[in-house]
């Protein structure tokens, strides 16, 4: 599934996400804004910045850890298929972290002659991929692959603007949303990644940034959908590149997560192959699309956590047709399949659940939604002689009264078991014992003239000493020879007279 380009949109500063729009050539740039902006987790010591780097400005910690380590925490890691079939994962991976470095450096003031030097010379594991090259081929072929990435990085940088105020940040989630919004989002999963992305961006939007924090039973009742649901709509949107997971959270912590902007693919081939997009060939794709979406997510994000839009009520399918609708009036069922990406009988279904309760009217062969529609109240027609008059009569009329109520009481029946839980615990966690370390040497048996005395008897431990690392020695004497062979001839006797 591919979203529509949109304009680039501006990036926030000192994040690694997504959110600018692809070079020339096709191919993806992440921006990582200003160095300015510091990151606890990537933080590194100033007095690191030796040898190449040490009169070159300052790159921004995470971007000084990706070219100082290497992609640690598999963040840029993609698969993907050169064309013919051959598996270019690796190279891949070392392609966009090199152009992620690129963009990085000319955002921070670095020259191609700096970052080629760096990057060959260096010996950071981000110019690994390039040394490799420079090994196998000649000199040339590296910086010439190393001159790509810096052209490529260089004009992203040129096309878009570091967020610098939250009002950059709110122009930038609007095109954003719209973008999600035009998106074809077809079948059953794709309504509910719509409506994870729906709840992300109203996070998002309170947030004041692409970072935020939401737990799954939180994300739930926003969706008005089961956790269960939540988990795997993660792990979709995840595997598409338009979601990052930051950190697992804790008890007392929601999971922290980044909304990315995806890149659209201007060609069959990868969007990470350096060489640019070719046309043509087998893999170039279908001719036919599917018509662009047109929802309104501010609509869909008020009444989707209401009952009548769960599963078995009006569902995702439901919920894109109302959100349909409030975007643009006077829809035929034709006009509905694209706008709200469902199939004619779906659209059928849906519509004829609204005709009945009233929220939407027929006139012609269009449909209109209701004049207080959003808000649950229907309009008295031919076909709904009785309109409902709120969301809850909806929901009574389809049978699916008090679902979200009963997922709100499961959550908090399941907090309130994890609080006691934790609490009981706790009372029953003992004192941690000391560490017992018998190698280490106690001074309180060790005496004034350096004999260690045992503690039950008193008397000296011939043969025990303390070492001079602190720890225990134990001197022996040189054994007798004849008295051990002796007492060996007397097992042995022993042994065979028994």
């Amino acid at each position: 599934m591919e979203l529509p380009d949109v304009p680039p949109l501006k990036t926030l500063a000192g994040h690694g996400a997504v959110l600018g729009s692809t070079d020339p050539s096709g191919s993806m740039l992440p921006d990582f804004g200003s160095a300015g902006q510091a990151d606890a987790r990537f933080a590194l010591p100033v007095q690191q910045r030796l040898g190449l780097l040490a009169k070159l400005p300052v790159l921004s910690p995470r971007m000084h850890h990706l070219l100082a380590e290497g992609d640690t925490d598999g963040t840029y890691a993609r698969w993907s298929r050169q064309r013919g079939g051959k598996d270019s994962a690796a190279a891949d991976h070392a392609w966009i972290v090199t152009r992620a470095v690129a963009a990085a450096a000319a955002r921070a003031g670095w020259s191609r002659t700096d970052f080629i030097q760096v990057m060959l010379d260096g010996p950071y594991k981000a110019g690994a991929h390039a040394r490799l090259i420079e090994r196998r081929r000649e000199r040339t072929r590296a910086v010439e692959w190393l001159s790509r990435a810096w052209e490529g990085a260089s004009a992203h940088v040129v096309s878009t603007d570091a967020i610098s105020a939250r009002t950059d940040f709110h122009t930038a989630l609007a095109e954003l949303r719209a973008q999600v919004e035009r998106t074809p989002w077809p079948g059953v999963a794709g309504k509910t990644d719509l409506r994870n992305l729906i709840a992300r961006l109203d996070v998002c939007e309170q947030a004041g940034g692409w970072d935020h924090a939401v737990s799954e039973r939180d994300l739930a009742e926003r969706m008005g959908c089961s956790r269960e649901t939540v988990r795997r709509s993660n792990g979709r949107l995840v595997e598409r590149g338009l979601l990052r997971q930051l950190n697992s959270g804790s008890a007392t912590e929601a999971a922290g997560w980044m909304l990315i902007k995806p890149v659209v693919e201007r060609s069959s081939q990868s969007w990470t192959t350096t060489q640019g997009p070719k046309a043509g060939g087998v893999l170039s794709g279908p001719t036919a699309r599917q018509p662009a979406a047109d929802t309104d997510s501010r609509a869909a994000s008020k009444v989707m956590p209401e009952d009548v839009f769960t599963h078995f009520g009006l569902g995702g399918s439901g919920l894109a047709v109302v959100a349909a609708l409030a975007e643009n009036p006077d829809q035929t069922i034709e006009q509905l399949q694209g706008t709200a990406s469902v199939s004619r009988p779906t659209a059928y279904r849906a519509i004829g659940k609204l005709l009945a309760l009233g929220l939407v009217v027929k006139e012609g062969e269009t449909y209109r939604l209701s004049e207080q529609a959003l808000n649950g109240v229907g309009a008295r027609t031919e076909k709904c002689p009785a309109p409902v008059r709120t969301w809850d009569e909806a929901a009574e009329r389809l049978g699916v009264t008090g679902a979200s109520e009963r997922r709100k009481n499961r959550h908090a029946a399941q907090r309130e078991h994890w609080e006691k839980l934790s609490a009981r615990r706790a009372e029953n966690r003992s004192t941690a014992a000391p560490r017992c370390r018998p190698h280490v040497a106690d001074m309180d048996l060790v005496g004034e003239d350096g004999l260690v005395v045992d503690p039950l008897s008193g008397e000296v431990i011939d043969g025990l000493y303390v070492a001079d690392d602190g720890g225990w020695i134990w001197h022996e004497t040189e054994p007798d020879r004849a008295v051990l062979r002796a007492r060996a001839r007397a097992a042995e006797e022993a042994w065979m007279a028994a």
